[in-house]
């Protein structure tokens, strides 16, 4: 059986060309089945089945895996057996028509307007580090890049000119992207101190040593920004997240938003609607006379 899975993964990274976190967290997900198949004595993939299966998920859940966290761990499965069945391995899937067990949908944090305006207008120095760091920031909140997005921008995707940008998303998906005012002129105090940086390669975001930045010096770069200006916990998702709920509060346009994201789902696009509901329960609560009047007599 690890074999199999050995020579699936190998699929996965040289045919389908996901990504190396893609990767890890299927391998990491089918472990789970792996080790679930050798304690219960299952001695192929083949005698899996949608009962066995249906246990393995039921015992995740008493362990206090959530329910996202389960509806991946099926979706590899299935895409393992997707795998097992085109190469002759196998005739079924034990994962169709299972389904995770229904959890409390979290919905994202983001910064209000204001957080985000605090966040983005301060003075910035005239150094290599502020001038970098702050176009990081204006490009997260202005065109709401994934993290994987952004560590992979090269020069030849930016047309400043235009106020423009196109990037790799998911499933090597490109989608071109408008850029605001405030992130251009960003990016455009911040190209001339990189240039002067020697450059290894053509990426837009480098250290002070010329390499590309990666994922966690990024990640760190953004926390510490948000300890600096906001005294809260930043992360590059959340910029993400304000850029759509804030633009769907503006626009309401669903389907827009979800262009601009790269969602293939609109499903996925569909909990912003639930962020300016609160947004728009918590100006009612502030606001109607009767909302104001049930608050005060408690």
């Amino acid at each position: 059986m690890e074999r199999q899975l050995d020579a699936y993964c190998t699929h996965l990274r040289s045919e389908r060309q996901v990504s190396p976190h893609t990767l890890q967290a299927y391998r990491r997900d089918l472990n789970k089945v792996l080790a679930f198949c050798d304690k219960a004595s299952i001695a192929s993939w083949a005698a899996l089945d949608i009962q066995r299966l249906r246990q393995l998920v039921s015992r995740l859940h008493q362990q206090g895996q959530s329910s996202r966290s389960i509806a991946r761990l099926l979706s590899a499965v299935r895409g393992l057996y997707h795998y097992l069945n085109r190469e002759g391995l196998c005739d079924h899937d034990p994962a169709n028509g299972l389904a995770p067990p229904k959890g409390e949908r979290r919905l994202p944090k983001t910064l209000d307007t204001d957080r985000a305006l605090q966040l983005l207008e301060g003075a910035v120095e005239e150094d290599f580090l502020a001038q970098r760091d702050q176009a990081i920031l204006e490009l997260f909140y202005s065109s709401g890049l994934r993290l994987s997005e952004l560590t992979g921008l090269n020069l030849e995707q930016l047309d400043l000119a235009d106020g423009l940008i196109q990037v790799l998303g998911k499933g090597s998906k490109t989608r071109v992207l408008p850029v605001g005012r405030k992130a251009r002129e960003a990016l455009q105090a911040w190209l001339p101190l990189r240039a002067l940086a020697n450059p290894q390669d053509d990426a837009v975001f480098i250290s002070q040593r010329g390499q590309r930045l990666g994922p966690r010096a990024i990640q760190l770069r953004v926390k510490a920004a948000g300890e600096r200006e906001l005294g809260q916990n930043l992360h590059p998702h959340m910029l993400r997240h304000s850029f759509a709920s804030h633009l769907l509060e503006s626009s309401q346009d669903l389907r827009a938003v979800q262009e601009l994201l790269g969602h293939a789902d609109i499903k996925t696009t569909q909990i912003y609607t639930h962020l300016d509901f609160q947004h728009l329960a918590s100006v009612y609560d502030s606001a109607h006379p009767r909302a104001k009047r049930s608050k005060d007599s408690e």
